[in-house]
């Protein structure tokens, strides 16, 4: 999956995500994004995430690339993950996925 920007490469290897020692993500199924410019990013299905813990943002944002973002926290950490519930034609795989960003993770 892929376009100009973007590159999608489904990822089997075990990827975990810790916030001050709580394990938020662990899975053996996600995509990692690739795109010109910017860290490669897994996405993680939502199932292999503790959504219970999340808490939903009032910040949104738009890529052309990829679509409409909703955010979400953990407690005071604000903005640690991000979903792309509409993604625009040609990234339906990430649609509804988990990521986030780098320097949460150990």
């Amino acid at each position: 999956m892929q376009n100009a920007r973007i590159t999608l490469h489904p990822n089997q290897q075990r990827i975990q995500v810790q916030v001050d020692g709580i394990l938020l993500a662990d899975s053996t199924n996600t995509l990692e994004l690739r795109e010109h410019g910017y860290p490669p990013r897994h996405y993680f299905p939502r199932e292999d995430v503790r959504m219970d813990l999340l808490t939903v943002s009032e910040t949104t944002t738009y890529c052309p690339f990829k679509g409409r973002t909703l955010y979400f926290s953990l407690g005071e950490s604000l903005d640690i993950a991000w979903s792309y519930v509409e993604p625009v034609e040609g990234m339906e795989a990430i649609a509804g996925r988990m990521v986030f960003y780098e320097d949460v993770s150990e």
